[in-house]
């Protein structure tokens, strides 16, 4: 655990951002195919870039999907709706590029092994009451924020593509304030100055008091924290027309902010057959279960698997300093507690229900969302019970 005053930054995109776009669409592939196949096995990617989509990746299912209409579907929903920002759900070309699932994995699969070979990573700090870090927290709450205010009509000239960076001071350990804030987001013209190269100061200083302000703590915020808006001056072209998208190019978003370690694989697309989701999901679930419990202040844990075997090949908790009782004794009663498998991560998370699409922008934890089972900490009261045991 680190005690010297530091600061520590992390970002967020919006769910306009290109490669959220590509996450969204694989993520609703997904969720069509388990809505009427929750058996299916897909691994879907996709790309967006001016103008066109395409779609891939290696699906075994019963049920059929019309992948052009879900597409459109997405891309509007998201708001790219206006030839303004550059991309059109209604005139954007869509490729589709999906074949089956190789016969290799799947023969591990069926017997209830993990879908791959790989280490998954899960964390949790007793920094928020999501038991996140706090600069990722606050960095998707700006986001989301900066996302409401356009789709209300707060800020009209604003468009579907945006990101957000805060940097935190911590001392001792812990948050002590905010040294800065980075927003960008995507915008008409209508906003520029005379040079047509910079946004006002009159919107800067809109955007700082209806997006910034209204979401950072009262407390961590001085006359020294730094606010950046559009620091390049403008953000006219934007979306897939100002940079390509890929499914599962932003990992850390997806996580702790670069907080803790990343196991490598993405989650968008995915089944949960997929150990680098469901796993990952799983670890999640145990490190903010055991934080809860009290056991630790900090806490990450690793999983490890093998392709086409269902148990864990390592299980590892790491208090960084913070822990209460042995880590030897909390990865015990890790195994004991918590179903590790491939198929108990499955059934105990209920993970063959259609509701990814929502996990696909603003994190996969953290979240506030009845559907986010390992969000729970429900098995806090067990943990810290085995610990005096």
């Amino acid at each position: 655990m680190r005690r010297d005053k530091y600061v520590f930054t992390s970002e967020s995109v919006t769910e306009g951002h290109p490669d959220k776009v590509c996450d969204q669409i694989s993520d609703a592939v997904l969720d069509a195919i388990l809505k009427d196949d929750p058996m299916g096995r897909v691994a879907c990617e996709s790309f967006v870039t001016t103008g066109l989509v395409v779609v891939g990746g290696e699906i075994t299912t019963k049920t059929w999907v019309d992948v052009p209409s879900l597409v459109r579907s997405v891309v509007a929903e998201i708001g790219y709706t206006d030839r303004r920002f550059g991309f059109d759900s209604a005139s954007c070309g869509i490729l589709n590029a999906i074949g089956r699932q190789s016969p290799d994995i799947s023969q591990g699969v069926d017997t209830g092994g993990a879908g791959d070979q790989g280490l998954m990573v899960g964390f949790a700090c007793d920094e928020t009451k999501e038991l996140m870090p706090t600069p990722i927290s606050l960095a998707h709450n700006l986001t989301k924020r900066l996302a409401d205010v356009r789709k209300k009509n707060v800020l009209p000239y604003l468009g579907p593509d945006g990101k957000s960076q805060v940097t935190v001071e911590y001392e001792d350990g812990h948050p002590c304030r905010i040294d800065a804030v980075v927003v960008s987001s995507q915008h008409d013209p209508s906003i520029l100055d005379r040079s047509g190269k910079k946004i006002t100061n009159a919107s800067r200083e809109e955007m700082i008091e209806k997006i910034v302000l209204p979401v950072l703590p009262k407390s961590m915020v001085d006359k020294k924290t730094k606010f950046y808006v559009n620091p390049t001056g403008k953000f006219v072209v934007g979306g897939p027309e100002g940079d390509t998208g890929v499914t599962g190019r932003k990992i850390i978003v997806d996580t702790y902010g670069g907080w803790a370690p990343h196991g490598g694989g993405a989650f968008s697309g995915k089944d949960p057959t997929k150990v680098d989701r469901s796993a990952c999901y799983m670890a999640r679930h145990v490190a903010k279960n055991i934080v809860a419990a009290e056991l630790a202040k900090q806490c990450t844990v690793q999983l490890a698997y093998a392709i086409g075997v269902a148990d864990p090949v390592s299980v590892m908790v790491d208090t960084h300093g913070t822990g209460v009782v042995p880590e030897s004794k909390l990865v015990e009663l890790v195994r004991d507690v918590f179903p590790l498998t491939p198929r108990g991560i499955i059934d105990y998370l209920k993970l063959r229900r259609p509701f990814y699409k929502k996990t696909a922008s603003y994190g996969h934890f953290g979240r506030e969302d009845a559907d986010f089972y390992w969000e729970k900490t429900n098995k806090a009261a067990e943990l810290k019970k085995g610990a005096r045991a």
